[in-house]
Parts: structure tokens; C-alpha cells; sequence
């Protein structure tokens, strides 16, 4: 899978891109990330990519010409193109699943105080990685990037991944390794049992109660089946 990232500050994407999982996709060849400096396109002597807002305001606002001169630059038919903004769609697992899917995907970063309206006419969808403001979109890019890029095949083993918050609407259950005890902290005994029946029950239920405790929201729409129901009524009881 090919991710061509367009941006103003090209250069923080340099340890990113061979760092973990990412570096080691790319050096096997199972994702390719290029990365396009806007300001190239730039058509003045001084190479600017940015002026004022018409109506007058704060900040400067990115220019029509470069972005899309460098877009059109790297776009294919089979390109999904995405600009990362505050105002976009809550990004989450199941667009990761979506765009793993993918054969290019082209993540366009947004600087200063945005891109000019008309842009956005020339993308497929607009995507913001949380409620908060950050200086540009090349972090939002790298979140992008990573969560999709271990989800393709080959990268991490499916079994790692299939239970792993929001995989399954809920958030993963705690996780623990050696030693069995640490300055009085003791790992359940459920997990040392070797019953794997007993383990699997004990993780579902410690999914639904992480959840419902951290993440209302989610529990909510999580439609619970019976085995669950039981799970926690029996928890809730125990726990009361």
C-alpha cells in the first residue's frame, strides 16, 4: 500500500518512517510512504503558499494553487484522498479497516489557519483525529499512517490484533506479564490458572466493565448478547 503524505514540513516524517512497525513495513516492502513538499509548487519567486483571509482575521490561510498543484502531482485513479482538519470526521478503527483496504492514499496537511475552502472540492473526505486543535496535520497524518499500516497483511498477526480496543466496540482487557507478583501487586490468579475457558470469561467481562467505566459512550452502543448480560450481572453482583 502506497500513503503519499502532503506537507509543508516533510522532515518530521524522517524518524517516523523507519522507526517500529512502520520502518520495518517499508523495508519489506509491504507499505511504500513518500512524502510531497507543498511549497515546491509554489509558482513565485519566494515560493509562498500562504496569504491573508479574504474578510479579514487572524493567521494566513493556505493557497489553492500549490496544494493542488502538488495533489494532482501524486494523484492516481485509485487514490483516496484525505486532508487532515480540525472540522473533519472523528477518525477511528473502522476507517483504519477502511483505508487498509486501499491501494493509495494521499493525506494532505493543513497548516497555519487552514486551507482555502475550494480545496476541499478535490478531496474524498475530510478527517480530524480528535476534538482539539494541533499546529498542523502531519501528526494526524503519522496516526493515520501507523494505525492503518499495521492492520495490513503480513505486518503484526491477526490473533494480536483481533482483541485489541475497539476492534470489537469495546476497549481491551488489562493486560499482564512476569513476574506473577511485584511489590505486593499480584496478577489475577484466573490467569494462571491454564483454564482457558475461565480466562476468556474473565477477559470479556474486564472488557465490558473497562468500558462501561472509561467509555460510556461506547458501552452504549454496544449491543450486549447473553453470555455478556450474564457476565456482568454476575460481576455487578459480586462487586456490589
Amino acid at each position: 500500500m502506497k500513503f503519499s503524505i502532503l506537507t509543508l514540513f516533510p522532515e518530521m516524517f524522517r524518524d517516523f518512517t523507519g522507526t517500529s512497525i512502520v520502518g520495518r513495513s517499508i523495508a519489506t516492502g509491504t507499505a511504500e510512504v513518500e512524502t510531497v513538499q507543498i511549497r515546491d509548487f509554489a509558482n513565485d519567486n519566494y515560493k509562498h503558499v500562504d496569504d491573508t483571509p479574504f474578510g479579514g482575521g487572524a493567521g494566513m490561510v493556505m493557497k489553492c494553487q500549490p496544494v493542488l498543484d502538488a495533489l494532482n502531482s501524486v494523484r492516481t485513479p485509485s487514490s483516496h484522498v484525505v486532508m487532515l482538519a480540525a472540522f473533519g470526521k472523528p477518525y477511528d478503527q473502522s476507517i483504519a479497516h477502511r483505508f487498509a483496504g486501499m491501494d493509495h492514499l494521499i493525506l494532505l496537511c493543513g497548516h497555519y489557519e487552514g486551507m482555502d475552502a475550494r480545496i476541499e472540492a478535490s478531496v474524498d473526505e475530510v478527517i480530524s483525529i480528535g476534538d482539539y486543535v494541533l499546529t498542523g496535520g502531519e501528526l494526524g497524518a503519522m496516526v493515520i499512517c501507523d494505525s492503518v499500516i499495521r492492520l495490513l497483511d503480513g505486518v503484526i498477526r491477526a490473533e494480536s490484533t483481533d482483541e485489541e480496543s475497539f476492534e470489537n466496540g469495546l476497549l481491551e482487557y488489562p493486560q499482564y506479564t512476569k513476574p506473577a507478583e511485584y511489590e505486593g501487586m499480584k496478577v489475577p490468579e484466573v490467569l494462571l490458572s491454564g483454564n482457558h475457558e475461565r480466562i476468556r470469561q474473565w477477559r470479556l467481562v474486564q472488557s465490558l466493565v473497562r468500558t462501561r467505566e472509561i467509555r460510556p459512550d461506547l458501552f452504549e452502543r454496544h449491543e450486549l448478547n447473553e453470555e455478556e448480560r450474564k457476565l456482568l450481572r454476575k460481576y455487578d453482583e459480586e462487586h456490589s
